[in-house]
């Protein structure tokens, strides 16, 4: 089903150079001089000594989480995109600790507090190691969220992992990646190579002004006619991916956009939402959520008209409202 909701507001601060086509706006290297700024995050008191804030993987890399609220409440796990870390699910989190929720996010591997180990930057491997923290904090019947690269990794992680031992109550996609980014003879509604060969490319000749020029363009719309743009949003996004490693993030390009999910999505049982904006950029809509969705068995589609790939900070009252109503449903 489909359900509009407003178009973003704001004024465009300038537009960033594309990296690629076919609908594709992701911003390339940025042209200013001037020093990024940092934001601090929004946080919450943890209810766990910080040193239970790691999980090991099965290959001994250490994965930090945060987990907060009641023990005994149903759990939510949330799953980041790239180039991010947990950070970017405050929004959420706070929202789901206040009704009560166990609220649980971890940095992949290579990204934020975790490990910036050389190796194992593959979906299967993210999947792992979401199921190490699952199976450390003893997670039965979560909901697991996922946005952009973190939709990918938390389907993996359910049908590989979490749906085998019987602890997913439900699976949100949200302007995830799935079935397949990359353009194939079998997709031929993806984007070109040359597009993410561009990120490589961008991040490999200075990281910093790419991170930079993606905020500040397509992930919030900031690149748009009128988009009310928010200098602490785009200096957060920018903290976050710097906090992580140049080599995780380089071999990430290739984890998100050649992954096909497709069996994945045909295998997935439980009652999955997905969410998208139809001006998402980043991820195009017509070959992610709309394709997802009819592969699904128990999908569930909800299209957000005018919003942005970044819409879960944009948008986060909207989104948050109908998380929780899906949520509920599987209480």
């Amino acid at each position: 089903m489909t359900s509009p909701t407003p178009t973003p507001r704001g004024l465009s601060r300038r537009d960033a150079m594309l990296a690629g086509g076919a609908g594709m706006a992701l911003a390339a290297l940025a042209a200013s001089d001037a020093p990024a700024q940092t934001a601090a995050s929004s946080s919450a008191p943890r209810t766990q000594d910080t040193t239970m804030s790691y999980a090991t993987s099965d290959d001994g890399v250490e994965i930090f989480f945060k987990d907060w609220g009641p023990r005994d409440a149903q759990p939510v796990m949330f799953h980041h995109g790239w180039p991010l870390s947990a950070d970017d699910w405050d929004a959420q989190m706070l929202f789901f600790l206040s009704h009560g929720y166990r609220v649980i996010a971890h940095d992949r591997r290579g990204h934020g507090r975790s490990a910036q180990v050389s190796d194992g930057h593959d979906m299967d491997h993210y999947a792992a190691d979401a199921a190490a923290v699952v199976r450390k904090l003893d997670l039965k019947g979560a909901v697991h969220v996922g946005h952009s690269t973190g939709g990918g990794e938390a389907l993996h992680y359910v049908v590989r992992h979490g749906e085998p031992e019987g602890r997913v109550a439900g699976l949100v996609l949200i302007g995830a990646v799935p079935p397949l980014m990359l353009k194939t003879e079998a997709n031929p509604g993806g984007l070109p190579r040359e597009v993410f060969d561009g990120f490589r490319a961008a991040l490999a000749g200075n990281r910093s002004a790419f991170y930079r020029a993606v905020a500040e363009g397509p992930f919030y719309g900031y690149n748009r006619p009128g988009a009310e743009v928010s200098e602490a949003v785009i200096a957060n996004w920018w903290r976050q991916g710097m906090m992580g490693g140049a080599k995780a993030h380089y071999d990430g390009i290739k984890a998100f956009s050649e992954t096909d999910f497709t069996e994945d999505l045909k295998t997935v049982t439980v009652p999955t939402l997905v969410l998208h904006g139809d001006d998402d950029q980043v991820v195009p809509i017509a070959d992610s959520a709309l394709l997802s969705a009819k592969l699904l068995k128990r999908g569930e589609l909800k299209v957000y008209a005018g919003l942005p790939h970044g819409l879960c900070t944009t948008h986060a009252e909207t989104v948050n409202a109908d998380l929780l109503t899906f949520v509920r449903t599987l209480a």
